[in-house]
């Protein structure tokens, strides 16, 4: 039986082969809440769901390569940016990206180190970490990675700092306590967006499945806060999905 169009969504991250980040969790969440998923891969890894060997980067020209002709044959209004090999490139990447589509809107998830340890990126200078976030659609660090791209005394004094560039949900997942909660930082007001934390919850790439959720539930016409929420419960059924670090899709 003949289905209705789906939105496009892109993906523009690292491929990493246990499928539990990167490319292939993108596509995977995107294809359970009804959004086609497109990839472009910036980076090969050799990796596992708890050990990290190492990464082979793909050039930025090849980058934008693989992407250009996806814009061309495709209405793409909707891009999540994942890990990339240069933060001082980022801005042209950006700076390409509506160059294809004026109207595009990227969510940054900002994956600056592997689940098992291993550092991809330092953090940006603060102009750098400015002329990046101006303009996106989303950003959504954990706590470590909000202090990493803007140094405060706190995660959240750094996210409510930031949210004068662009909105940003502070993920909570590495907070203690019997629950686990998100905070949207926009337009000067905080949402909040709870969920019990699980036992066994923990799963590799759980970061990338919520960025890539808020981004198919905006490219299918949701409200960014609206999208965060069912965002967020999305990557709450993942995480209960089963007890290994490796979540299920539905």
């Amino acid at each position: 039986m003949s289905q209705p169009p789906r939105p496009y969504a892109l993906s523009i991250a690292g491929f990493d082969p246990s499928g539990g980040a990167g490319l292939l969790a993108d596509s995977k969440t995107m294809e359970a809440l009804g959004v086609y998923g497109l990839g472009v891969c910036t980076a090969l890894t050799v990796q596992n769901d708890v050990q990290f060997e190492r990464v082979s980067w793909v050039a930025q020209a090849e980058v934008q390569a693989q992407a250009r002709l996806l814009f061309t044959r495709f209405a793409i209004g909707h891009v999540k940016i994942g890990l990339i090999e240069s933060l001082t490139q980022l801005p042209q990447l950006l700076s390409w990206l509506r160059e294809q589509n004026p109207r595009v809107q990227v969510v940054w998830d900002p994956v600056l180190q592997a689940s098992s340890g291993f550092d991809f990126h330092a953090g940006p200078p603060r102009e750098l970490a400015r002329e990046v976030c101006t303009g996106l659609a989303l950003l959504t660090p954990n706590q470590p990675e909000m202090l990493r791209l803007w140094p405060s005394t706190s995660a959240e004094e750094a996210a409510a700092a930031v949210s004068a560039f662009c909105p940003v949900l502070l993920k909570g997942g590495h907070q203690e306590g019997a629950q686990s909660t998100d905070v949207l930082f926009l337009n000067g007001q905080q949402h909040s967006f709870t969920a019990p934390r699980l036992p066994n919850g923990e799963k590799h790439g759980s970061g990338c499945v919520l960025s890539a959720a808020i981004t198919a539930e905006l490219a299918k016409g949701q409200p960014l806060i609206e999208a965060c929420r069912l965002g967020k419960e999305y990557t709450t059924r993942v995480l209960a999905s089963n007890p290994s670090l490796l979540g299920y899709h539905f």
